[in-house]
């Protein structure tokens, strides 16, 4: 048979996982080649870069969006596990899973279409919508950004804090701040901050400095946490400062930083992983595929 698409492989991902247990995605690979009896041949074909075996790249954005869907959740990186609603769907005894079927999910709904995302009036369906070569293409390229983030902020979460805090302050070098990472950025030790994690020049002549605070946080940040950063601002006659998290924030938070004479920009996870992935910080290019247009120059004959 053919190599299935992701979408038929979600319901047999998750009833795979339905024992409860941790499973590893190379378990899943695995499982799902055998469930869908594959060939030797299907089972060794590759994308068209080369890099990764098909079925393996279709089983892994199958557990990316039932994992976004809190039908999967992952106690580890590389592992993975069914949660309460993913068995209460299963119990359902469902004959097919589909991404317009995650869309009841709010988590889901929220991965495709952020918050902080416009929404349009009306949502049409992808059958009134036909998109042109270059808009699928665009959309290809903004799922696989979504998916590389999430594994970004997967591996954030897994660093020391002191390592976050550097992370920190090599981004925002790579934003432009004040030159070299040596020049640069100085992260303080954690016995002495004072509420500040990381102090950073905001042009290379070292005219004036923006303070840090990074905060490697599941839970989100709430406004008394930007107050104390306030405080610590204030403290050093600071006129701005960068509050960044691996969580997100209140909207009492984002409220209160909005109506204060001191300059605080509010950096979330996925903020975060955006910029890591825009400025090239812990990522690198595995392809780059050039999309070409006619040169109407080359064919003026006048």
């Amino acid at each position: 048979m053919a190599i299935p698409d992701y979408q038929r492989i979600m319901l047999p991902l998750l009833r795979f996982a339905s024992d409860g247990k941790i499973h590893s995605i190379h378990d899943a690979y695995v499982a799902m080649t055998e469930h869908f009896g594959l060939t030797e041949e299907e089972r060794r074909q590759l994308l068209p870069s080369g890099k990764q075996r098909i079925i393996d790249n279709r089983v892994g954005w199958a557990r990316t969006y039932l994992f976004k869907a809190g039908l999967l959740h992952s106690p580890k990186r590389g592992y993975f596990q069914i949660t309460e609603a993913g068995q209460a769907l299963l119990k359902t005894n469902p004959q097919a899973l589909t991404k317009d079927d995650l869309l009841r999910y709010e988590g889901f709904k929220e991965f495709l279409d952020p918050p902080s995302r416009p929404k349009p009036k009306a949502k049409a369906t992808a059958a009134e919508l036909p998109k042109t070569p270059e808009e699928s293409l665009e959309l290809i390229v903004e799922e696989l950004k979504k998916g590389l983030a999430q594994e970004l902020l997967e591996r954030i979460k897994e660093c020391t804090p002191d390592f976050f805090e550097q992370l920190v302050v090599d981004l925002l070098v790579k934003m432009g701040y004040g030159g070299s990472r040596k020049e640069a950025g100085e992260v303080l030790r954690r016995s002495r901050d004072g509420g500040i994690d990381g102090i950073i020049k905001q042009d290379k002549l070292g005219l004036d400095t923006i303070y840090v605070q990074a905060k490697r946080w599941e839970n989100s940040v709430g406004r008394p946490e930007i107050q104390r950063f306030v405080g610590a601002l204030q403290g050093v006659k600071a006129r701005r400062g960068v509050f960044i998290t691996t969580s997100n924030f209140t909207q009492d938070a984002e409220d209160y930083a909005n109506s204060i004479e001191t300059r605080v920009i509010l950096i979330d996870g996925q903020q975060l992983a955006s910029l890591m992935i825009e400025y090239d910080l812990g990522v690198a290019t595995v392809d780059t595929y050039a999309v070409k247009r006619i040169d109407s120059d080359y064919f003026a004959e006048d």
